[in-house]
């Protein structure tokens, strides 16, 4: 793994230099290519899981329900505890890279979500299938929050362009665990245990770059310790390895107030106003198109070109970001959409039930757009690292009760002008939090 103490990562094209002597690329050079590589794999990798353990359920409630004889009341507590534990377990990231590193906690989370989703589908009972799940949620919570700092600390002058990639990869996993898992199921004979269970062998495939990452950098960090303990008759050093750099570093850098950072508060409300429409979506919008007439085939239909949009725009999104010095524009045009698309909800949800699914679809890429400003507003690593959990954790705790609420409107008002108008008026504290979240300032300014 790379660090203050080993070969850094190759500057852009633009600007690489050239061997003097030879059309070959000298062997740093070759190592830092294939370091870089394998941490684009990983990350990609590491993306592509963070939300098939819960997309993957969604498509196999019902018969998890009937399986495990699961009240009404327990799965819609299930359907709540993806957002509580990535408020919970997210808060804890910060503590765990300063003692271990972000590679080694992202590599543990991802055993985690590996263990967890092969050990839910064979339980026995309710309360071991929660623990089991909770486990995997417990590994995505880490990884949610370290992504953003992966990048920001490898890949610095990117930051827009691997952001927008992990962002596609994240979005191709969700769309791909909730359109194969049931067809996946019924290949295997109809168990809805096989069908959850496979999506284990999907994140282990994920560990495996970590944990080449992980090990080189135990022995990159061992190999200078040892160098460092050697040479220390001659030059004494108050820290040994690349440990102690960052130790140091820390210690030079008192890490910022984060609760005292108006950008920070407006980032996490922002982040967590956007979960929760993004929650809505994915729970209701298939039972508001069905209730307005459309066939339940084409509502799940609608549901998937929601989320297909978030491919190609998770991508995009970030890179446009990173080139603005405030992303309060994108913020308003993506509220827009979300705008347009619950007036036409409310409307005229059939008779322009497409339209309406890509602008949801569209106002949803708000989620890259959160991820990107982490690692725009802050300096430093553990700012970085600091802002990520307190941003993400605040905002899952945020968007916690907002699908629960429209269920109880839906249900007591009898239909879905009380919902929607809802759905609709929580865009505009959304975009005016993010529109003061994307201002050209970082928390250590504020701080």
């Amino acid at each position: 793994m790379l660090d203050e103490t080993t070969t850094p990562l190759p500057p852009r094209e633009d600007t690489a230099p050239l061997p003097a002597d030879s059309s070959a690329p000298a062997p740093s050079t070759r190592a830092a290519v294939w370091l870089t590589r394998l941490l684009v794999v990983g990350l990609v990798l590491a993306a592509v899981n963070l939300r098939p353990a819960i997309t993957s359920l969604g498509a196999l409630l019902e018969d998890v329900r009937a399986g495990l004889q699961m009240s009404g009341s327990v799965a819609g507590v299930l359907t709540s505890v993806p957002a509580l534990c990535f408020a919970v377990f997210g808060v804890t990231a910060p503590r765990l890279a300063r003692r271990f590193g972000p590679a080694t906690v992202v590599c543990a989370g991802l055993v985690a979500i590996t263990a967890g989703l092969l050990i839910r589908p064979f339980t026995s009972g309710t309360a071991a299938f929660l623990a089991a799940s909770a486990l995997a949620l417990m590994g995505i919570a880490v990884g949610n929050v370290l992504m953003p700092v992966i990048v920001k600390r490898y890949f610095p002058d990117r930051v827009g362009t691997m952001t927008g990639l992990y962002s596609m990869a994240l979005s191709a996993g969700t769309a791909v665990a909730a359109a194969a898992t049931v067809p996946m199921t019924s290949a295997l004979g109809g168990s809805w245990r096989l069908g959850l269970g496979l999506w284990a062998v999907v994140a282990a495939v994920a560990v495996l770059p970590w944990a080449v990452l992980v090990v080189r950098d135990r022995k990159s960090a061992g190999s200078t310790a040892s160098a460092a303990g050697a040479d220390a008759g001659r030059r004494p050093e108050p820290e040994q390895g690349a440990a102690g750099v960052r130790a140091g570093a820390q210690a030079g850098a008192p890490a910022p107030r984060i609760a005292r950072s108006r950008t920070a508060w407006a980032l996490g409300c922002f982040f967590g106003l956007q979960a929760t429409g993004a929650y809505i979506t994915m729970g209701w919008m298939p039972q508001i198109f069905r209730d307005a007439g459309v066939s339940a085939g084409t509502a799940g239909l609608l549901l998937a070109v929601t989320m297909v949009m978030g491919v190609p725009l998770a991508f995009v999104i970030p890179r446009l970001a990173t080139r603005m010095k405030n992303q309060g524009p994108i913020v308003i045009a993506l509220g827009a959409c979300g705008l347009t698309g619950y007036a036409g909800l409310f409307l005229a949800p059939a008779a322009g039930a497409w339209v309406w699914a890509v602008l949801l679809g569209v106002s949803n890429c708000a989620f890259p757009l959160a991820l990107t400003m982490i690692g725009m507003r802050a300096r430093t690593g553990a700012g970085i690292v600091r802002l990520s959990a307190f941003a993400q954790s605040t905002g899952y705790l945020i968007s916690i009760p907002g699908p629960l609420l429209v269920g109880v409107l839906y249900q007591h008002s009898g239909g879905w002008e009380l919902p929607i108008t809802l759905m609709g008026g929580l865009m505009v504290p959304q975009i005016i939090l993010g529109v003061v979240a994307g201002r050209d300032r970082t928390i250590e300014d504020e701080c």
